[in-house]
């Protein structure tokens, strides 16, 4: 896997509306992790892609109706097959963290960026989306200053609104997969 002008190479690519210039071109310092399924529960199909890019029909499912009009994007998806799907450049401010504060600095999105795994709270992610995380993270270690402790989930920058990726990310597995591993110590996260 390749990075080329903050688009991953060999990935489907379905360019987002929803992004905009980070501040004085800030270089992104902060990896989260959130999860996505629409209908909430149900995997596949086209509706996060829909959401992402703004063509989300409010008639094609009950739920959809409440969330048509959000403006929001990850930089990417990893599907339950660890297929990746890209939507923002990684050099963009991409539109998924919300209200969001990291270590006392608002505003997330302006300096992170947002990966989505395809799953719920509470559902085992898969073996292949584990692979295709670490893979990507390691990949963006090595070109923006992201080091693992300076990846979190969605529910750690903005804790009063979001839980994910809920307690069936396994933080451990994820983490022991990356470069410098071993010399991590790895909070209780699960518990």
């Amino acid at each position: 896997m390749e990075l080329k002008d903050g688009w991953l190479l060999g990935v489907r690519h379905v360019p987002s509306p929803h992004f905009n210039i980070r501040p004085q071109e800030e270089i992104p310092s902060l990896l989260v992790v959130h999860n996505i399924s629409l209908p909430p529960g149900e995997f596949g199909g086209p509706w996060i892609d829909a959401l992402f890019t703004g063509t989300l029909d409010p008639a094609a499912h009950p739920y959809f109706a409440e969330i048509a009009h959000l403006r929001v994007a990850a930089h990417c998806l990893i599907r339950r097959n660890g297929e990746i799907v890209q939507y923002v450049p990684f050099d963009k401010r991409a539109w998924h963290a919300g209200i969001s504060c990291w270590q006392g600095r608002e505003n997330c999105n302006d300096f992170s960026i947002g990966i989505e795994l395809e799953g719920t709270d509470t559902q085992a992610y898969t073996d292949a989306q584990y692979h295709a995380l670490q893979e990507v993270t390691h990949l963006l270690m090595q070109h923006y200053p992201i080091t693992p402790a300076q990846i979190t989930g969605h529910s750690d920058i903005a804790p009063e609104r979001k839980t994910d990726p809920g307690p069936a990310f396994d933080w451990a597995r994820f983490l022991r997969g990356l470069p410098d591993a071993a010399s991590l110590h790895l909070p209780e996260r699960n518990a």
